[in-house]
């Protein structure tokens, strides 16, 4: 049994659980790092430790998958805040030439973030400043980058120089500080990845806009990359949480020398070219990536294919799944999701194939109405995948690396446990039960969006008692049942769940 260590990008359960989950669908083994080690939103992990940890448990490894941002900086949002300055960085980033020094077999993934700049004003993962800053310095530099490309106007460059003169350089010089000892990290492993210490890399572009810092940021180190002549082991595209799940199962596809072929099936004839929020792309630009990354090829027809993948798109911009009750014309009228339900019971019941689900229509949460159509056709336990969460990236890089897994190693326990909590926390959690706690529940009880009482308290509990009437609701039939053992908030917000659950079938009836 080939053994895979992982280092995650933070202690969320999207990073540090779900790549567990999804390798207990092979018949490798997922060493992870372990709690204790890691860090806790903007406390930084234990990095010197968690060296020490890596090194020995690589010795008898077959493959690393390693997050950068974890292993230099303590974690996502660490490497936001933290003072290191370049000869730091570098130094313990070069420890990564040491690996197959110790284990010359090891095969070495490695993710790196293009540091994100959000739109908004808060200090919840930035650092301090960015509470009254945010937004100026998002302008800032999506202002700035049009400026040089000539496309801003000039009521755009009046909102420049007005920015320029109230905000604090200080606050300016320690951000773009920060961001330039990132694209220097990625640049390093650019070179790692050239002299052979990285196998491969993936460069995740974090919450970006088509223009800005961020995309300024990504030329210059993919000029870097195109530079050393690594464009086949370097991918760089939108994504951040889901990266160690295409790794991974990119390992588990080379060991088993098998080639995913995937063919996409789109609600809208517009979905490949819409732009999702929080990205700076076509999403069928993305598409292509996050299939290669994980170790397959995208085809153009059903009978090429090992696995179909319903895409459910938007028809025009992309909505927050908090508003799919206010639907616009680009999803009643531009697509079309009850012939992809359709199309997907041809594929699962007359084709035998494995089949998924990229629900993407909208942003942070699935498709109630969607899923209903699953429901209705009775195929929503026999996916081969489902995912619907956060960005259409976090979305693909969880889906893609599921339905491949399943369409070698077949529908064993570990994947449908793994289905039902995408049923349960992106449908139901992000795309119904998150906003209906914040509205109804949440300023009753004292508590806010991004502050609630702990991981287990009374929230948590509530959150627990909201999703088991969902799932009753909306997601169990036949004898398809699903329990939740364990809810909690992992970082004593609403914005993410964390849940432990189980999948049985039983014709028992719930009391």
């Amino acid at each position: 049994m080939k053994k895979i260590v992982l280092v995650p990008l933070d202690e969320r359960p999207c990073n540090h659980v779900f790549p567990e989950q999804l390798t207990a669908i092979s018949d490798f083994t997922l060493v992870k790092a372990p709690m204790h080690l890691l860090g806790n939103k903007k406390v930084p992990a234990k990095v010197e430790e968690l060296w020490e940890w890596l090194y020995e448990e690589i010795q008898d490894a077959d493959c690393a998958v390693l997050s950068i941002d974890m292993l230099l900086y303590g974690g996502i949002v660490p490497s936001r805040l933290h003072t290191m300055n370049e000869t730091e960085c570098r130094n313990h980033f070069n420890r990564i030439s040491k690996l197959k020094e110790l284990n010359p077999s090891l095969t070495v993934y490695t993710f790196h973030l293009i540091m994100r700049c959000p739109s908004y004003s808060s200090s919840d993962e930035e650092p301090d400043y960015y509470e009254d800053w945010g937004r100026e310095i998002f302008r800032y530099g999506f202002i700035k980058h049009k400026q040089t490309l000539n496309l801003a106007d000039d009521s755009e460059v009046e909102e420049l120089t007005e920015i320029q003169q109230r905000l604090p350089k200080e606050y300016l010089d320690d951000y773009l500080n920060r961001r330039k000892k990132n694209t220097q990290v990625n640049q390093a492993a650019v070179d790692l990845v050239a002299q052979g210490a990285i196998d491969f890399h993936i460069i995740p572009q974090d919450d970006a806009a088509p223009y800005g810092l961020t995309v300024q940021d990504q030329q210059l180190v993919r000029s870097y990359v195109q530079e050393k002549e690594v464009l086949l082991k370097v991918f760089m595209y939108p994504g951040a949480d889901e990266v160690a799940n295409v790794l991974i199962t990119r390992f588990i596809n080379k060991e088993n020398e098998y080639v995913p072929k995937v063919y996409p099936r789109y609600s809208s004839v517009h979905g490949p070219n819409v732009i999702p929020k929080y990205e700076d792309r076509p999403f069928g630009e993305t598409l292509k990536y996050q299939i290669m990354a994980a170790g397959g090829i995208l085809v153009d027809s059903e009978p090429e294919s090992n696995i179909v993948l319903l895409i459910n798109s938007p028809g025009e911009d992309m909505m927050e799944a908090s508003q799919q009750n206010d639907q616009i014309r680009g999803y009643e009228v531009f697509r079309n999701i009850t012939e992809l339900a359709e199309y997907g019971d041809y594929v699962i019941k007359s084709l035998k194939k494995p089949c998924a689900v990229a629900d993407i229509a909208f942003a942070n949460g699935g498709d109630l109405q969607f899923i209903k159509l699953l429901k209705q056709k009775e195929i929503l336990f026999e996916l081969s995948g489902y995912a619907g969460w956060n960005t259409s990236s976090n979305t693909l890089g969880t889906v893609i690396p599921h339905s491949m897994l399943t369409s070698f190693y077949g529908r064993n326990e570990a994947h449908l446990t793994f289905l039902s909590l995408r049923f349960v926390e992106d449908a139901g959690y992000c795309g119904q039960i998150r906003r209906k706690v914040c509205d109804q529940y949440l300023p009753e009880m004292g508590h806010t969006y991004m502050k609630v009482d702990g991981q287990t308290g009374e929230v948590a509990v509530l959150v627990k008692r909201e999703l088991e009437a969902f799932i009753q609701k909306e997601l169990e039939y036949d004898n398809h049942r699903v329990l939740i053992d364990f809810c909690y908030m992992p970082w004593s917000r609403m914005f993410e769940v964390g849940l432990s659950l189980s999948y049985s079938e039983s014709v028992a009836v719930r009391k």
